[in-house]
């Protein structure tokens, strides 16, 4: 199911034209969501190598988009990155994310960022669920 989205949002909105537009789906069932995005070179750090700050930004937003199922605004209380490999620009990466516990409003979720069939970087989150704004 493809879920709406803020349009600035800077991962995944059509309308930031300085964002990443990051496309993400989402599963009910199986409580997972999974996405993909080229990243240019304009968010590079060191080398051609992604800052770690934009992989950061990937791997939550797949937490978050794992959790909308739910119903309700997920926002991040706490996110636990471990970065594997340097990702190199100019490559799509793809996003997978899971929600692992759901007690009350709070969530526990896991993403990881793939290439070429390898995990380059993973992240867990502690997510709060809060109402929609109206």
């Amino acid at each position: 199911m493809q879920l709406s989205k803020t349009e600035n949002c800077f991962v995944c909105g059509d309308d930031n034209r300085h964002g990443l537009q990051a496309r993400f789906q989402s599963n009910g069932e199986l409580m997972c969501s999974f996405g993909s995005v080229l990243i240019g070179k304009t968010f590079q750090g060191w080398g051609m190598i992604v800052h770690g700050g934009i992989l950061a930004a990937l791997l939550d937003e797949a937490c978050i988009y794992a959790a909308m199922p739910l119903g309700q605004q997920a926002v991040t209380a706490e996110l636990q990155v471990r970065y594997r490999k340097p990702v190199p620009c100019g490559q799509v990466v793809t996003l997978f994310g899971e929600v692992l516990t759901h007690r009350r409003q709070v969530v526990t979720a896991r993403s990881r960022l793939v290439l070429t069939g390898e995990v380059y970087a993973e992240a867990e989150a502690r997510l709060f669920l809060t109402k929609p704004p109206d």
